[in-house]
């Protein structure tokens, strides 16, 4: 399994080597020595979840206050267009954001350290993203910035299909970066 850095402090891509042969395919997709080789703890992974989008669907940008949680993400069917945000004030990438092609060809999946925002487009038809989350989740600490922010500028690829009424009346960077 190939592990890369990024230009967002804290946050890995995860490539693994899929065995094809004449029946389909069969991969790792998650690997625990390789993970605490990476400074991960993968006995620190709580909850599994995954959602299902169909094509043009934005979900994002979310995020966690408090001690924010990480997550391993990864798309188990299809595409989409996964977004990072840095919203860790003492973060030497702070304010950044990093874009990323998730699918079920190359079974990349992200490392999402605890204090960056995340949302994804979904580019094919139906679109299963999956996330490992090292914690149990607490609406209370739920906290989202607009996706089409324009202190972001976040560059979706597809034009916006739908959205949840949550994210569509979520607030600003400004906001967010006022209420730290």
């Amino acid at each position: 399994m190939l592990v890369e850095t990024t230009t967002l402090d804290g946050v890995l891509v995860f490539t693994p080597t899929p065995h094809h042969d004449d029946r389909g395919l069969f991969t790792r997709t998650f690997d625990t020595e390789i993970a605490r080789a990476h400074g991960l703890d993968p006995d620190a992974f709580t909850q599994d979840s995954q959602s299902r989008s169909r094509q043009g669907v934005l979900r994002g940008m979310h995020g966690r206050s408090g001690r924010g949680e990480a997550k391993l993400v990864r798309c188990a069917r299809g595409a989409v267009h996964d977004v990072l945000v840095d919203a860790r004030p003492d973060s030497p990438t702070f304010g950044r954001h990093e874009a990323f092609l998730l699918d079920d060809e190359s079974f990349r999946h992200l490392y999402v350290p605890p204090g960056l925002l995340h949302g994804f487009q979904a580019l094919s038809d139906w679109a299963d993203v999956c996330y490992r989350i090292d914690r149990p989740h607490d609406p209370a600490e739920d906290v989202a910035v607009r996706y089409d922010d324009p202190d972001l500028a976040i560059a979706w690829p597809a034009e916006v299909s739908l959205v949840s009424a949550r994210d569509a009346a979520a607030g600003s960077w400004a906001a967010l970066l006022a209420a730290s």
